[in-house]
């Protein structure tokens, strides 16, 4: 097993409850993180033997762009494509963050993390 990072992917769109977020929008990052065989990529040296993270960076971009309420709705739309579309992947976690988030106080940021396994 191995594992592929993508990480800080800093997306700008409209998430949120609040009626002004989305319209107005904001800034959002997210990590990503999945676990593989790189066993086979390692000696063939061939891209179609891995987990493609430019494929993956497609996904969340894809997803984010999708306005959701809450943002596990959107971790939760970025783990079943990953899921869907890639058979390699056996585990991901994803944290998808709201950068300065309008909860009347000075917070950097809010962040939901959300793993899953592939099922047997």
């Amino acid at each position: 097993m191995g594992t592929i990072k993508v990480e800080n992917i800093r997306v700008f769109t409209n998430h949120g409850c609040l009626k002004e977020e989305a319209v107005i929008g904001g800034d959002y990052r997210v990590d990503l993180e999945v676990s593989a065989d790189l066993s086979e990529s390692a000696k063939s040296d061939k891209l179609n033997d891995t987990v493609d993270y430019v494929f993956l960076n497609k996904i969340v971009r894809e997803e984010m762009s999708i306005p959701s309420k809450l943002l596990e709705t959107v971790a939760k739309r970025i783990l079943d494509r990953i899921f869907n579309e890639d058979q390699l992947v056996k585990k991901a976690t994803v944290s998808v963050s709201k950068i300065n988030p309008p909860i009347g106080g000075d917070v950097e940021m809010v962040t939901i993390k959300m793993s899953q396994k592939r099922k047997k």
